[in-house]
Order: C-alpha cells, then structure tokens, then sequence
C-alpha cells in the first residue's frame, strides 16, 4: 500500500468512527501528530474520498467541511434516542461514583503513606519498652535512696540563698557606685582603672547574678 492509499484509509477510518464534520485542517491536526500526516496529503486524501463518493462534502463560502456519509450507518429512531440518552446518564452516575470512591481511596492511601510501616511500628515499640525499662531503674534507685533532704531542710537552704543574693546586690551596688564617683574625676577609662586597682567584675569570672 502506497503513502497516500495508507493516507486515504487512515482519514476515511477517523471521520466514519468520529461521525461528525471537521474541514481539512481539523483533521490534518487530529492526525499529524499520531500519524504524522501533511496538511497537503490531507487535503488530497479527503478530496478523494469525496470525489469517490465515500465521504461527503459541504462547502460553506470558502471553506469545505467533510463527514461521514451516514447512509452506512443504521437509522435510529426517537425510542432509541431515549434509550441511549437513559444509558448515558446511568453511565454518568457510575462515573461520579467511581470517581467519589478514587477521591476516598487516594485520601486514605495518602494517611497510610504518611504511617509508619510494620517494621518501623516495631521498632518505636521495642525502643519506648527500653525507654520505659530505663526510667523504671531510675525510679526504683530514687525511691530507695537514704540521702533526701527533707522538706524543712530544703526550705532552709532556699532561704540562706535568698540572703546571700540579696547582700551580693547590695554590695554590688555600693561598689559600683564608689567606682562611678571615682571615674568621675579620673583621668583614663574605666578598664584602665580596674586594672590599676585589680578590681576583678562578676563579668571577669563569668559569673551572673542569680535572681532571688
């Protein structure tokens, strides 16, 4: 078979399985890409086909539309009209809820792609029983311990803090203020001057003042 009989037979196909009109250049489109048809060979190919009487022609001021001659195709009438209008619409409704039931299914596999498998269920299990077997040792060593502090003792402690935090502040105010006085007439920086006098700052030891 010749390019251009494979060309006629490939166009007369489509237009008798779409069944409607399309001109030279809907078909040329619909065609090239799968078959890899010339616009040119399209147009030939369909003015063939009408000349041969396979296919009709209609000619609507410069342009030319062709379909199917529906004469090969069997008479339908209104009853069967309506009978495929009912099948259509029954198929429609399947459609939706097949549809509906791949929306469910893709939602639950994404819930279950974001789960953690067997294996990995398995081994968070095994992890947290060890976790928890160790916090047991732990429990038991705390509640068997002799050396709590009591209450009262502890509350002591707090309190002994508290004094001493609170004598810290004072005494650092005191001698931030005598610095501040002196720095006042004194000629060099304030680094300078404790450096001279060796004054070594909470800040030089690291230390922060806790808060009461």
């Amino acid at each position: 078979m010749s390019k251009k009989d494979n060309s006629v037979g490939i166009i007369f196909a489509y237009l008798n399985e779409k069944n409607r009109p399309y001109s030279a250049t809907d078909v040329f489109t619909n065609l090239q890409k799968q078959h890899g048809l010339g616009k040119t060979a399209v147009v030939k190919a369909m003015e063939q086909l009408a000349v041969e009487g396979k296919i009709k022609e209609k000619v609507y001021g410069k342009q030319k539309i062709y379909f199917a001659d529906q004469s090969q195709f069997t008479q339908v009438n209104d009853a069967d009209l309506k009978a495929m209008d009912n099948q259509i619409s029954g198929l429609s409704t399947q459609v939706q809820s097949i549809n509906q039931s791949c929306r469910q299914l893709d939602a639950e596999l994404k819930v279950l792609q974001g789960s953690l498998t067997t294996e990995e269920l398995t081994s968070e299990i095994r992890k947290l029983k060890e976790d928890c077997s160790g916090y047991r040792v732990r429990l038991q060593k705390i509640q068997s311990a002799t050396n709590h502090i009591p209450p009262e003792e502890k509350e002591k402690v707090y309190k002994q803090r508290d004094v001493y935090v609170k004598e810290w502040k004072k005494r650092k105010r005191l001698a931030s203020d005598m610095m501040d006085a002196i720095l006042e007439g004194y000629p060099k920086s304030k680094k300078q001057f404790l450096e001279e006098v060796g004054v070594e700052t909470d800040e030089d030891s690291k230390v922060v003042l806790p808060t009461t």
